[in-house]
């Protein structure tokens, strides 16, 4: 009896299993029937949601890194220098035409006077047939434009000729505050033209001359004495002299420590600026 009892259990697990079994079959069958049913999608698609989905998740530490290491700047387009004509005046080639600069806030010596072309040359060595970068301030009465020069690292080619010694900040025309303090050091350590012990400013250099310009210009248009062209008289080439001698024995030219020229009476009144002197004329 014992055995019949146990062929019934194991007839009727049997039985289960393999019931349960059909079951799982039918409920595969019909998830199997829903998919077939269903629109395939696009691949393009999916692999946009999916680069979507990427892009949405980035690493926390690579995050912090970006934020820690700054982009690199864009580079800006500038204009080209193609001539430098003297310290403080520079040519650059603007949408293929030249456009002559006269630097904003800075005066930098003449050419013909002391640092001058030292000054030109500082100016040809930082921008000379490189980029850089204009701000415009003004047009002067010459029509050049006035403006700051911003060389390729940063910094501004007006503030690097004051600093260094080879101008001065031009005051009559700027309150730049930068270009004031750049004045101050160069002075402080005596840098450039401050080694100077007696620098001339170049507007003061530009009105002297102008004024002796014209003093040679009234000069020249003097009326001669009678046979000035022909008679024969005597200068000390000296820039502290004034006058022309008849006599060469006269004891005011024996003085002189510099050449004595012998030239007619008309030259040294219209080219020398000369008057006869009265202490030895007849």
């Amino acid at each position: 009896m014992s055995k019949l009892f146990l062929h019934t259990i194991l007839f009727l697990s049997l039985g289960l299993f393999s019931a349960c079994n059909q079951n799982e079959d039918r409920q595969r069958a019909r998830e199997d029937f829903r998919q077939r049913q269903q629109p395939v999608p696009d691949r393009d698609v999916v692999e946009q949601q999916e680069d979507i989905a990427t892009a949405e998740y980035e690493d926390p530490a690579e995050a912090a890194e970006r934020e820690r290491t700054p982009s690199e700047p864009a580079t800006t387009a500038g204009d080209k220098v193609v001539g430098v004509k003297d310290g403080d005046t520079i040519v650059l080639l603007v949408n293929g035409e030249e456009v002559t600069v006269r630097l904003y806030g800075v005066d930098t010596p003449e050419k013909n006077q002391a640092f001058g072309q030292r000054a030109k040359q500082f100016t040809s060595d930082m921008v000379f047939g490189k980029q850089v970068r204009l701000i415009v301030n003004n047009k002067d009465r010459y029509g050049r434009t006035v403006g700051t020069i911003i060389l390729p690292d940063g910094r501004s080619l007006n503030e690097e000729l004051v600093k260094n010694g080879f101008a001065w900040h031009y005051k009559a025309y700027s309150k730049d505050v930068n270009l004031a303090n750049a004045e101050a050091d160069a002075r402080r350590f005596k840098r450039g033209l401050w080694a100077d012990p007696d620098p001339v400013a170049p507007w003061d250099f530009r009105k002297n001359k102008t004024s002796n310009t014209s003093a040679t210009s009234s000069t020249a248009k003097a009326t001669l004495p009678a046979g000035a062209t022909k008679r024969t008289v005597y200068l000390c080439n000296s820039s502290g002299s004034a006058v022309y001698h008849i006599d060469k024995s006269c004891s005011v030219l024996k003085r002189c420590k510099a050449e004595v020229l012998t030239v007619t009476e008309a030259v040294a009144i219209r080219e020398y600026g000369r008057r006869a002197d009265k202490t030895c004329s007849n």
